[in-house]
């Protein structure tokens, strides 16, 4: 009879460790894809802004503080962007060691599987051996008897 693998509830705990972090990693991807987005859309903003033709300075004024505060915006996004991008990196790493820790388990919990098929195995063979060997046993007990 097959024995159960014995680091079962270690092996259980550790992918859960692993769908954790894959999970983590993923909101970390959906995050740094989003601050990308933000410095795309505030790049183009401020590509895309002028400054006022004319005497009016008062317009003047107003798209050049439009442009330094979308400068600003854009310095903010791609600081977040970088931040966004290290968290990706430090998540993957995390992603990484788990996935090691749930492979290393799960090749031992593979090795238990063989191990028990093979005893499994061996079992049924001597069983069977030992089915033959009566058979064989009783056989020549009754052609040996001349009733």
């Amino acid at each position: 009879m097959s024995r159960a693998f014995p680091l079962a509830g270690l092996l259980r705990v550790r992918e859960r460790a692993e769908e954790r972090a894959a999970a983590e990693l993923a909101q970390a991807r959906r995050e740094a894809e989003a601050a990308r987005a933000r410095r795309h859309a505030t790049s183009e903003a401020l590509a895309g802004s002028q400054l006022a033709d004319g005497p009016d300075r008062l317009a003047f004024v107003a798209a050049v503080a439009s442009r330094s505060a979308l400068s600003l915006l854009l310095t903010e996004a791609e600081r977040d962007l970088a931040a966004a991008d290290e968290l990706v990196a430090d998540h993957a790493v995390q992603w990484s060691f788990a996935r090691r820790q749930v492979r290393a388990i799960d090749r031992l919990a593979e090795r238990h599987d063989e191990t028990e098929r093979r005893l499994d195995a061996q079992a049924e063979q001597a069983a069977l051996d030992e089915v033959a060997g009566r058979r064989a046993t009783t056989d020549d007990t009754t052609q040996g008897d001349p009733s």
